[in-house]
Parts: C-alpha cells; sequence; structure tokens
C-alpha cells in the first residue's frame, strides 16, 4: 500500500511562519515517567493481576470520586476523566481470565459502590481473540475491560446530533485514563478498536442501540525479560 500510495506527513508544518523556539519540556518527575513509558503491549507474563490491583485500576478510572447535588436536577457524578455535563455515560464490563482472587467471568464495574456484578462465570483466553477480532497476541492478557455508552445519559442534557461525538471523546478520555493508572501500576496495558460489536453485546447483555459497545482495553503482567523496546520490535505497530 506505501508503494502505491505513501504514507501521510506524521506532522504539519508552516515553513513560511515566523518560527519561536521553545524551551524544551521537563522530563522529571513522576508524571512525565508515566506518559513517556506509556505504550500498547502485546506481550505479557502468565502471572495473574491481583484483585487489589483490578480495583484500584477500575477505581481510578471508572469510580465515582464525588457527588454533587445541583439544584432542581439532582445528584451527578464526578470521576477523574471529564464528561459533558458530568453526565458520565461510559460504563465499564470487564472480562476477567488471569486475576488471583477473581474467578474468571464477566463482570460489570458498578461506580457508585466500587463491586463488580457477576454476569457469566466463566471466561477464557479464546473468549478474548474471539470477541478483539481474532487478535490472538491479547490472548494473554489478565483481564479486558469493554467501554460501552447509555447515550440516554448524555442526550438527556444534549440533545443534539453533536452529543454522540461527545459520548466518543469521552470513552476516549477514559481509555487514556486507564492505560496512563495502568503504567503507572507496573502494568502492560492495551487499547484496540478493533472488536466484534455484536457478539460483545449479547455476551453483556446489551441491546448495540441504546447502550453499545465503543471501546476496549485490558492488562497484564509486563512480560519476564521482555523490556518495553522488545515489545514495539515485536508487535508489528507502534502506538
Amino acid at each position: 500500500m506505501a508503494k502505491a500510495n505513501p504514507i501521510p506527513l506524521p506532522i504539519k508544518r508552516y515553513r513560511d511562519a515566523k518560527q519561536i523556539p521553545l524551551p524544551q519540556p521537563s522530563l522529571d518527575g513522576e508524571f512525565a515517567r508515566v506518559l513517556l513509558q506509556r505504550r500498547t503491549w502485546r506481550k505479557f507474563s502468565n502471572e495473574p493481576v491481583t484483585l487489589a490491583v483490578l480495583g484500584n485500576l477500575l477505581g481510578l478510572t471508572f469510580g465515582v470520586r464525588h457527588w454533587v447535588k445541583l439544584p432542581k436536577i439532582g445528584s451527578v457524578a464526578l470521576k477523574t476523566s471529564p464528561s459533558g455535563g458530568s453526565m458520565h455515560p461510559i460504563e465499564a464490563y470487564v472480562l476477567a481470565r488471569n486475576v488471583k482472587g477473581l474467578g474468571a467471568g464477566f463482570y460489570h464495574y458498578s461506580a457508585a459502590d466500587h463491586r463488580l456484578e457477576l454476569l457469566k462465570g466463566w471466561a477464557t483466553s479464546r473468549d478474548i481473540t474471539r470477541l478483539l477480532a481474532h487478535q490472538w497476541w491479547y490472548a494473554g492478557a489478565g483481564f479486558v475491560v469493554f467501554l460501552t455508552a447509555v447515550f440516554a445519559r448524555t442526550r438527556w442534557k444534549y440533545d443534539y446530533a453533536r452529543a454522540y461525538r461527545a459520548v466518543l471523546i469521552e470513552a476516549g478520555h477514559l481509555c487514556q485514563t486507564f492505560c496512563l493508572t495502568a503504567t503507572s501500576l507496573g502494568l502492560a496495558p492495551f487499547c484496540t478498536m478493533a472488536f466484534a460489536d455484536s457478539k460483545i453485546e449479547k455476551m453483556l447483555g446489551i441491546d448495540g442501540i441504546s447502550e453499545a459497545a465503543l471501546y476496549a482495553a485490558g492488562v497484564g503482567i509486563p512480560p519476564k525479560g521482555g523490556g518495553m523496546m522488545a515489545n514495539i520490535l515485536s508487535a508489528g505497530s507502534v502506538d
């Protein structure tokens, strides 16, 4: 494809405009380290993720941190990622495969009270491959999170077409928070939009219309002896 149609330039420049050099960004500190280390992993150890780590990751990404009461409206949630009008349309469902202290299966994460609700009591690496469009390299993940959207929440306040774009963007906010948090915890995260929508929605018991799958993310334990660069060079794609 690249021979017939060269890859688009990855950056944009205005060469005739006045150029003002900027000071280099500071790379010191924990936050800069996490940003620089975040990559999409495709290799994982067989070591299980602990239930404590799973809970920490779900809570910091999807959990309600505070409630705010609005006059004549009611209570709205505040989380670690922004949401238009604090409507928070995104729900999180967990496919647990290799989590110490948690049975394999499909769960819904209850963001208000920080608990898992069991939907189906069994899950395997084959389920991951099947639901993630046969991307076999993710089969060894400890767990996968499917991000869905309950569109009525956002449409209640923003009842026009742009609300759909807002919901998609919010899924991106949450997924980046998920990946950065996972990186800070020493995990190997990934995210993908290649998945079997209808199969996931059927498995989760949602209709794909009022609530639909938008994104998938997951983590595993980094492989022993396989650093970040080895992961990148073996992946076939880099992000």
